[in-house]
């Protein structure tokens, strides 16, 4: 399993936004580039604003490089604006979904717990947190894996609003997937245009 494994703080810096979901990011004190001469740029190119776009939704979802390029042919194929296809397929991960119910504290912790195999789809284990979920489909937590401390602690804490095209049983550990998400319930600041553009070149 492919995943980035470098300084954590670094893409925050990098991106100049917390990406890291911690409650201390060290973008709040230092909202600039990481190196020596983070401080001093000054002008920014369109390629590097493109870039950075593109960089910052990759660190979010934990996508490297070579799977994102097959997202955005994947998106470029399908019918609709291409921006917004890339979105709607990060969003439909097993992990994104298992984060965005409230069941992990972080995108990294559902990414570890699919991962491990305390999670199933219809019934049917499945540890790839990059598996796609469809409309009509139930995700639950293996029985033996319902009392959890991660799972019981991000319930207990969980303060983020559920998305409309999922809904959450948290006592039972059921999430049933609804409807494919809509651009504007997808709360990502992403300006996905500049991700389409840095491609079409």
């Amino acid at each position: 399993m492919a995943r980035y494994t470098g300084p954590r703080h670094r893409a925050c810096r990098r991106a100049r936004t917390p990406l890291c979901q911690s409650k201390r990011c060290p973008v709040d004190r230092r909202p600039y580039p990481p190196g020596e001469h983070g401080r001093g740029r000054i002008r920014e190119s369109d390629y590097l604003v493109q870039l950075r776009e593109k960089q910052k939704l990759r660190a979010m979802y934990g996508v490297l490089e070579r799977q994102f390029r097959k997202y955005y042919a994947e998106a470029a194929r399908r019918p609709g604006i291409t921006g917004e296809n890339i979105l709607q397929m990060l969003e439909q991960r097993l992990d994104n979904v298992v984060w965005r119910s409230g069941l992990s504290a972080t995108r990294p912790q559902a990414r570890q717990l699919v991962n491990h195999g305390h999670f199933q789809v219809n019934g049917r284990k499945v540890d790839i947190p990059s598996y796609q979920v469809q409309p009509g489909d139930v995700v639950t937590v293996k029985d033996r894996s319902k009392d959890l401390i991660a799972i019981q602690h991000s319930v207990d804490t969980q303060g983020r609003p559920v998305p409309d095209w999922m809904t959450v049983d948290a006592g039972e550990r059921r999430i049933t997937i609804s409807d494919r998400p809509r651009r504007d319930q997808i709360d990502t600041d992403i300006n996905e245009q500049l991700i389409v553009e840095l491609y079409s070149k």
